[in-house]
């Protein structure tokens, strides 16, 4: 039922270029998409002046790097970055969270990037203020200034609140939550059945592509598997939509960018209690214990949003199978393609 603390999510290669010593030349495919093993190497034999485990200096190393202005897209308002230091990964993010961004508050916190190989997982974290030198300034509705050193960065939040799904992506008694842009580049809507108690995330097809689905076989193209991401769709045979139903479970493990939609909610576009009123449907025993975010009052964390599974072998994704008997109902079929109790 709990999510994990969000924040511990690793980008891949976003701001690599940026840690690089102004004497290096431009990387041969720089603004064209391209990366080489040469830039990677380069990189890693750099050597870095702060201590890993001195926050300030690893903030102030990370903060030169960002340009005047950047474009946070996923909707829990993560900003990641990566670097190396010291022949080891590390990844992290800024986040300006809804809770108290207006309070003047950006968390920062790096880590060193979670692998099976890897015995021992290093975390800092810490919500920066003035009190450290860090000044935050809304300065529109999703949009703020952070200034630090002498130096500011505009960042951009993402703006979905046009975006709501067409009528035929919505099955009769479903309430729209919100739209979720996850940090894999897909986007989502958030929707709710109150009767049924169910959660769903359907792909929102009117976004840019960025993923092909491929039929999981020759013979079953109801399930469709995401090339890149390794996310698995299920095609509703009573709306025009798909439906998500599956991540890998080793991306959920490295905590890593296709872990799935779950720590994407689309928080900046909660404007009442409707999905604390949704969460309750399913966990009444929850009421004294959640904002209206889904956030514990009294620990870390917030409800696990994930009505789908975490396949570690694409053959436990052929459980879907009895989903496409013909004898299933409206509600027989979205039944079936909710997780089982305990995944």
């Amino acid at each position: 039922m709990m999510a994990g603390s969000g924040w511990l999510k690793p980008m891949i290669g976003a701001l690599a270029l940026a840690f690089s010593v102004a004497a290096l030349p431009v990387a041969a495919g720089a603004g064209s998409g391209i990366t080489f093993n040469q830039d990677y190497l380069e990189d890693l034999f750099i050597p870095r002046e702060f201590k890993i485990d001195d926050i300030p200096a690893v903030f102030s190393h990370v903060f030169a790097a960002l340009p005047a202005q950047v474009n946070v897209y996923p909707t829990e308002n993560y900003y990641y970055f990566s670097f190396l230091h010291g022949g080891v990964s590390y990844s992290g993010n800024f986040r300006l969270d809804v809770r108290d961004r207006d309070e003047g508050i950006l968390h920062f916190v790096y880590f060193n990037q979670a692998e099976a190989w890897n015995s021992e997982l290093t975390v800092q974290y810490r919500a920066l203020s003035l009190a450290d030198g860090v000044k935050v300034e809304k300065l529109r509705d999703l949009v703020y200034r952070v200034e630090y050193g002498g130096k500011s960065t505009v960042f951009a939040l993402n703006d979905l609140r046009e975006v709501t799904p067409p009528p035929d992506k919505l099955a009769p008694g479903e309430t729209f939550i919100g739209p979720v842009f996850d940090e894999s580049g897909l986007q989502f809507y958030l929707l709710f059945h109150g009767e049924e108690k169910r959660f769903t995330y359907v792909l929102n097809e009117a976004a840019p592509p960025a993923e092909r689905l491929l039929a999981y076989s020759d013979t079953d193209s109801d399930i469709l598997l995401g090339m890149r991401t390794g996310f698995a769709f299920y095609k509703d045979r009573f709306q025009d939509r798909k439906i998500l139903i599956g991540v890998y479970a080793g991306n959920v493990e490295n905590n890593n960018f296709l872990d799935g939609p779950f720590d994407q909610l689309p928080d900046n576009f909660l404007k009442g209690d409707e999905l604390r009123q949704a969460i309750l449907t399913l966990y009444p025993e929850l009421k004294d214990e959640i904002d209206r975010l889904g956030n514990f009052k009294e620990q870390e964390g917030r409800v696990l949003i994930n009505p789908y599974i975490n396949y570690s072998f694409l053959s436990e994704l052929e459980e879907f199978h009895k989903c496409a008997d013909s004898g299933l109902d409206r509600v027989g079929f979205y039944r079936c393609l909710q997780p089982s109790e305990g995944q």
